[in-house]
């Protein structure tokens, strides 16, 4: 079975390189950077979600609140990404499952989604 990761984040190249990477280990993808993002990934039913905790116009912290929120999206996990190593406890508290301060090792990466998609 293939997993199914969305990821959401508004900085384009690193939103390709992490969907690059993600599908080279044979996950699928749905890479976001604007829009209706609730509703997109409510239509997607990812596995996982690695979110992004400043978007353009947007607090992925918010997001990740909504998201836990829902009774269609509170089981999947969130890793909240972050170039701010400080974001880790205000992630926490919006419900996020974990944390990876950027920029990361794809290993570090790999491994934290390895950890909830077992």
């Amino acid at each position: 079975m293939k997993y199914k990761i969305c990821i959401v984040d508004d900085d384009l190249p690193i939103l390709d390189a992490i969907t690059e990477m993600l599908q080279l280990a044979d996950y699928k993808t749905l890479p976001i950077s604007n829009g209706a993002i609730i509703e997109k990934i409510e239509k997607y039913r990812p596995d996982l979600i690695l979110l992004d905790v400043l978007i353009s116009g947007v607090d992925g912290r918010d997001l990740a609140r909504q998201l836990k929120q829902s009774e269609d999206t509170k089981n999947i996990p969130i890793i909240m990404l972050s170039a701010h190593p400080a974001a880790e406890k205000s992630t926490k508290e919006a419900g996020a499952d974990d944390f990876l301060a950027k920029p990361f090792d794809i290993d570090d990466l790999y491994k934290k989604i390895e950890q909830f998609l077992r």
